[in-house]
């Protein structure tokens, strides 16, 4: 049976180490770094996401701002709250969180951000910046996907990794990482030819793709290392239940470790955006020193 690879235990270590560093920086300094989360309407899992983020963000010491906004907010309306949180030097991250109601642009809106203070990685300067291998603000899911395979594998170097899914939120910049950790790199998606035997020579899969448990066994290496990014509920007996891209109790018995769902890849993603409100405050307060 495969390994469990705890994503509680390990965020949490990352939680201890972001603490450290704030206590750190706020005996340096004075202040605590400072994250400012914008939530635009009332989608019910966006809030259950922000009131976790804020939770997590008062346990390592930073200062959470949150500006909650009606769901008929204006891209005028929204672009005026992320100049006034640009051009505020007490505030180091900026979270808007998506998904965002239909009348606005995404895209506009991650762009506006500064890129300095763009916790989340999704501006175009840090997505370049990643691609060109000089990473700042990493995209917090594929982060900490890394950490966890680096805890699991040690030296990534020579591995064949898979990445299921080509988003720009988790496929791309992940397979970015992976490079850079000396991977030899594929990329599979809904227009790949045979995506489960390239995936089952791989030593390292790593699902995003937001299907309920699309991957089975037949797509698994013997002792390959599966990390479930997806999280999907579905009905199950009349009840609602988490599930992964990865069919979990298949994959199991075949894989060498993985990642459940729930208590996987989600908690690492909340401890790296809490790591990088840190990195982002740090080089902010050098930078004007």
């Amino acid at each position: 049976m495969a390994t469990r690879i705890d994503g509680k235990v390990i965020s949490q270590q990352v939680i201890d180490d972001v603490a450290a560093g704030v206590d750190q920086f706020m005996t340096q300094h004075g202040f605590a770094p400072a994250l400012a989360v914008v939530l635009v309407g009332d989608d019910p899992a966006s809030h259950v996401y922000v009131r976790n983020k804020v939770k997590r963000a008062g346990e390592v010491g930073i200062h959470s701002i949150e500006r909650r906004l009606p769901a008929d907010t204006t891209q005028a309306e929204l672009d005026a709250v992320i100049d006034e949180l640009n051009s505020d030097d007490s505030v180091h991250g900026i979270l808007v969180q998506l998904p965002l109601p239909p009348q606005l642009d995404e895209s506009s809106v991650i762009a506006r951000i500064r890129a300095d203070k763009d916790v989340d990685g999704f501006h175009p300067l840090n997505v370049g910046a990643l691609a060109s291998g000089q990473p700042q603000l990493v995209p917090c899911t594929p982060l900490g996907c890394m950490i966890m395979l680096r805890q699991t594998l040690g030296d990534l170097s020579g591995k064949r990794a898979v990445v299921i899914g080509r988003s720009n939120i988790v496929g791309k910049p992940m397979a970015a990482l992976l490079l850079q950790a000396n991977c030899t790199v594929t990329i599979v998606h809904s227009k790949t030819v045979d995506a489960p035997a390239l995936c089952a020579e791989a030593d390292i899969v790593v699902a995003a793709i937001g299907v309920p448990e699309f991957v089975n066994r037949s797509w698994i290496k013997p002792g390959a290392t599966v990390i479930d990014v997806g999280i999907n509920a579905i009905e199950l007996g009349g009840q609602r239940k988490l599930v992964g891209d990865v069919h979990y109790a298949d994959v199991e018995a075949k894989a060498g470790a993985i990642t459940p769902v729930p208590g996987g890849v989600g908690p690492m993603t909340i401890a790296c955006l809490m790591q990088n409100t840190l990195t982002a405050a740090i080089a902010q307060t050098a930078q004007r020193s």
